[in-house]
Order: C-alpha cells, then sequence, then structure tokens
C-alpha cells in the first residue's frame, strides 16, 4: 500500500488563503501527479492530478466517485437537481439534454448566434472611433450572455432583461470562494459571500421562471424549435407527463452556467496571452483575415481556421474554467496506490494536470503549436480535462469553439485588439470559475473599410 503525499496543516492553509488556485496546482505538480492529501484541520480531502487517476475518477470507476458532499453545497443551492447533479435527476436531464448539444444540433443554432454576434461587436464601433477602451470582461460576458440566452429563450425575453443574468451568476460564481475553501464550516454560520449567493440566486430565479411559465403557456408543440426551453418543455412532458417548472428551471440555470460563464471567463484571459505573444496573434490575425476576407463571419468559417481552435485548446490548457473538480467516494477504493475510504473528498485539479511536464512539455509555456495534429493524438486522454471526462463530460464544449470562434473572428475582422498597456492577471481567491481578479481593457483601433460599410 501506498502512502499518500501530505501537505501538513501549517502549509496548506496559508497557501491555500493566499492563492487555492494556483498553489492547489502547486501541490500536485510538486508531487508529479502523486496522490496528495491536504491536511485542513477536521477536514482532509485528497488531490488528484495524474491523467491515470484523472481516468480512473472520470471514466473507469466513475460510479464510485459522485458530486456530493461539502464542496457542492455551496452551488447546489444555485444548480438543484440537473445535469450537474448524480443520481435520477442527472440520468433524466443526461437524456433530454445530451442531443440538444451534439455536434449536429449545435450547428444548427450557430447561424442565429453569429448574427447576434456579428450585431453585438459592431455596437463597439463607438468605443473604437472614440479611441475608448474596453471593460472587457463586461463587454465579453454581454455579448456570450446575449448569444446564449437567445439560444436558451429565444424572442422572450428582452435584451435589458438578460443583461440583468450575468451579473448576477458572475457574483455567483466569485462569492462562494470561502464556503469552497472552508466547507465545514455550518451552512447556520453566515460566512463571507453568503448574503451576496443567496441574494444573486433569488435574482436568477425571479428572472428565469417567468420565462418558463411564459413557454409553457404557449404551448409550443413543435419539436423543430430551436430554442432550448421549449425542447426542454416538450421532452419533459414527454417523459413524465407533466412538466415540473422548477425542475426545468435547474435545467436552465445549469445550461446557463456552463455556455455562458465559461465562455466569457476564457475569453477574459485570451487578450493578455495574445499580449504576451505577439507571433501568436500575428498568425491568428493572418489567418482570420484569409478566411474571412472582409466579409461577414459566419459559421461555416470555424472550420477553416485551424489555428483558431489551436489557440482555443491552448487557452483551456493553461487557463481552464473548472480550475477544481470535486467528488465524494462512495465505498473504500485505491486510487494510485492509495487507499481511500468511503465518504472521502477527493479534488480533480485540471489546473494541476495540465501542467505536469511528463504529459506536458514546457507546461507553463503558451504553445497553440503543441496542438498541430501529429503531436496531439499521441497525448494520454486524461492529460486534457478543461471539460471533464467521462459520462459527466461538459455537454457544452461544441458551444463553447463554436461560439467563442465567431466572437474573436468578429473582433479581428472590425478591428485591431491590443491592450492599451501590459497587464498581469492573476486568478481571483477562490470561485466556483477561473476568472482574473484585475479589471483587464482592450483597445480596439478600428479597420477603416469595415468601420465604413
Amino acid at each position: 500500500m501506498t502512502k499518500p503525499e501530505v501537505v501538513p496543516f501549517y502549509r496548506a492553509i496559508p497557501r491555500l488563503v493566499r492563492n487555492p488556485v494556483t498553489e492547489l496546482a502547486r501541490m500536485g505538480t510538486d508531487a508529479a501527479g502523486r496522490v496528495v492529501r491536504l491536511d485542513l484541520g477536521p477536514f482532509r480531502p485528497y488531490l488528484i492530478s495524474h491523467p491515470d487517476h484523472v481516468q480512473q475518477v472520470f471514466k473507469t470507476d466513475w460510479t464510485n466517485f459522485v458530486r456530493a458532499g461539502m464542496f457542492w453545497q455551496p452551488l447546489q443551492r444555485l444548480i438543484g437537481q440537473s445535469i450537474m447533479g448524480e443520481g435520477e435527476a442527472w440520468e433524466s436531464a443526461r437524456k433530454i439534454l445530451q442531443p440538444l448539444f451534439t455536434a449536429r444540433y449545435t450547428a444548427t443554432l450557430a447561424e442565429d448566434m453569429a448574427d447576434i454576434i456579428a450585431e453585438r461587436i459592431v455596437e463597439l464601433d463607438d468605443f473604437a472611433l472614440a479611441g475608448r477602451p474596453i471593460d472587457v470582461e463586461h463587454q465579453m460576458t454581454s455579448i456570450v450572455n446575449q448569444a446564449v440566452i437567445n439560444l436558451l429563450f429565444g424572442g422572450r425575453i428582452t435584451r435589458d432583461t438578460a443583461e440583468r443574468l450575468a451579473p448576477e451568476f458572475a457574483t455567483c460564481a466569485s462569492s462562494i470562494g470561502f464556503r469552497m475553501l472552508f466547507p465545514s464550516v455550518p451552512y447556520s454560520i453566515r460566512v463571507p459571500g453568503d448574503r451576496a449567493f443567496l441574494r444573486s440566486t433569488r435574482k436568477i430565479h425571479e428572472i428565469i421562471n417567468p420565462l418558463i411559465e411564459r413557454a409553457q403557456r404557449e404551448n409550443i408543440e413543435s419539436k423543430e424549435t430551436k430554442e432550448v426551453v421549449s425542447a426542454l418543455l416538450t421532452a419533459r412532458l414527454e417523459q413524465g407527463g407533466q412538466a415540473d417548472l422548477r425542475q426545468i428551471r435547474d435545467d436552465l440555470v445549469n445550461i446557463y452556467g456552463a455556455a455562458s460563464e465559461n465562455t466569457a471567463m476564457s475569453l477574459m484571459w485570451l487578450w493578455a496571452v495574445l499580449h504576451d505573444h505577439p507571433e501568436v496573434n500575428a498568425r491568428l490575425q493572418e489567418e482570420i483575415d484569409r478566411v474571412i476576407g472582409g466579409g461577414p463571419v459566419r459559421p461555416s468559417h470555424v472550420a477553416e481556421m485551424p489555428y483558431l481552435r489551436m489557440v482555443l485548446q491552448e487557452l483551456v490548457r493553461v487557463y481552464p474554467s473548472a480550475w477544481v473538480v470535486p467528488r465524494q467516494t462512495v465505498a473504500d477504493t485505491e486510487i494510485g496506490g492509495v487507499r481511500i475510504k468511503a465518504g472521502s473528498q477527493v479534488l480533480i485539479s485540471p489546473y494541476a494536470t495540465h501542467r505536469l511536464e511528463e504529459f506536458w512539455p514546457r507546461p507553463e509555456e503558451f504553445d497553440p503549436e503543441r496542438w498541430a495534429n501529429e503531436k496531439a493524438g499521441s497525448r494520454h486522454r486524461y492529460s486534457f480535462i478543461p471539460f471533464g471526462a467521462g459520462p459527466h463530460v461538459c455537454l457544452g464544449q461544441h458551444l463553447f469553439y463554436i461560439e467563442a470562434s465567431l466572437l474573436i473572428a468578429n473582433l479581428f475582422t472590425r478591428y485591431r485588439p491590443a491592450l492599451p498597456y501590459p497587464q498581469k492577471l492573476t486568478p481571483v481567491l477562490g470561485g466556483a470559475t477561473l476568472r482574473p481578479k484585475e479589471k483587464l481593457f482592450l483597445q480596439l483601433h478600428p479597420i477603416e473599410r469595415n468601420l465604413a460599410a
């Protein structure tokens, strides 16, 4: 039997309080992927980062590692019981939602998504012509938010109402840091972030519930509808003979969080990366100019831009939105020769896995070339897990690549985006998704031939 690497209390707590994202990953990389046990007082989770161990948790023995326990409790107050849950609720949601997020179905949504993104990018002309930098978080979130909201609700939601959703989700994602660092604190005790989280959760429900009720009243029975809320209502009625509005709300909250928050936050990191790597920026610009040719960006262009795809893959390798993925063991088991008792908490760290030198030479270096076809095929399947893996793999990964590609291509065909000054980004302390704690501003230098069109 192998003993785990142990990070003692007096070292673990200061490091995690200082920066849980990077320090947790460093614990995994310092151990070269071996199982690590964190001594956090009464709470002692296991840190998993080696691809073989990730494969066991996500795929080969996945039923023994469930999304339950203290780490999931903070989020479950928002997401309820759906695709991010377990058991019957997860199976039901997966059966219904999986067909809506295949590559083929996503392609049918992409035309409308392309139109919305293009219209929103044009609105940035005022900033470009005035020489005013844009707030990247606000603009990326707003554009992605509107595209996703249209995908979910179609014309049932006004832009003003849609704009109210994004900041509430951002608050939820960023206000649970304390709960994630100290999950053993009882919920009878208010901790920093609790009030903000609960207030935003309530507002999200207040926005979404009337939209579901409206869709139900309209009784759209066409199975050809592209709006997810209509497809959900139809599928839930077929499955159980009645539509549980709370269940549909949970479904939509889960979809929205995955499709909007994750995409927007990934794009936050892109601009600093391109500033630090002008050769990547130049090659990306060249590819987009060559493929698009100054015309409108259409979904058919996405497949013709392999370098853009490589940049996005490298982006989510270096900055995976889901920086830590908790699980709880159902029965006694072994991982890497380490015995782990039933009920133990296991933390999978994509941020660490993506930095293991055994699988990623020069792991801290941003290098899209590592995704060239001849190189990517020989890599361990579970060394790259930005969207999870196995039965619980994120359904929205196809949507991410299309949505992000359309947004980036639209920006590059209309402007020359650049940081007005060097800006170093660091991960925010805790939170459900990997987001920078600094404000990021982007200068949009206009391309006159497009602004005049």
